[in-house]
């Protein structure tokens, strides 16, 4: 696992044993265990920044909890797939948006998703493929090097993806590439992921890549902002 994710994981548990501590133990004994939580905090917030890398397959599970702010049926708002697109997904995790979106796209458009991690593209395709959707296709790629022709897809999406990227920046850029004129990018960011990527942030990095934002659900740590190609 990365760094972080243990920092996260030590953080998580002094918080929850912080109030059972200072019941039955002592009060400074608890007092200092979520002194202990905020410096891990800190620590995580560091690593995560410094070195940045995907979400290790193991903890897969996590993105099974509830995030509203990034959830499908607010990605599906922001994002307005259309029947016939050609839409690409970058970093599905185990398939909860690509699931969605692939089905707002039959009959005849389709959802392309690519991951550096085969293992994650294996569970999109298991629940593609309980969905009865026959429109998913999954490559095994970086954000950094996309492996689609310029001006392929009518739309892209990242939902708590970017933050994990080593270079953002050049992704972005290579979003762009691969979007057809007037496309649009959305990007999604939930508060307590420690691989949070800052609305302000995105947006100049954006900006630079060659897009404008558009639209936006949320606020400047949980966010689902849409952009068009400037």
């Amino acid at each position: 696992m990365r760094i972080h994710d243990w920092t996260a994981l030590a953080a998580v548990l002094a918080l929850i044993a912080a109030p059972v501590l200072a019941v039955r133990a002592d009060l400074a004994v608890g007092a200092a265990l979520v002194v202990l939580a905020a410096a891990l905090a800190v620590l995580t917030r560091y690593f995560s920044l410094k070195r940045p890398g995907p979400l290790p397959y193991v903890l897969r599970w996590t993105l099974l909890l509830p995030r509203k702010s990034t959830s499908p049926d607010r990605l599906l708002a922001v994002l307005r797939p259309k029947r016939g697109e050609r839409i690409l997904e970058v970093g599905p995790g185990v398939g909860l948006h690509a699931v969605k979106v692939a089905a707002a796209l039959v009959p005849d458009g389709s959802l392309d998703a690519i991951d550096v991690q085969q293992a994650m593209l294996n569970d999109v395709m298991r629940r593609a493929v309980a969905a009865r959707l026959e429109n998913v296709n999954v490559r095994r790629a970086s954000a950094a090097r996309i492996p689609f022709p310029d001006a392929t897809f009518d739309a892209a999406y990242l939902i708590s993806v970017l933050g994990e990227v080593t270079n953002g920046g050049k992704a972005l850029t290579e979003i762009r590439r691969v979007l057809k004129p007037g496309g649009r990018l959305v990007v999604g960011e939930a508060m307590l992921d420690p691989d949070n990527v800052r609305l302000g942030a995105l947006t100049r990095c954006a900006e630079e890549a060659g897009f404008r934002l558009d639209r936006k659900l949320g606020g400047s740590l949980s966010y689902l902002a849409r952009f068009r190609c400037a």
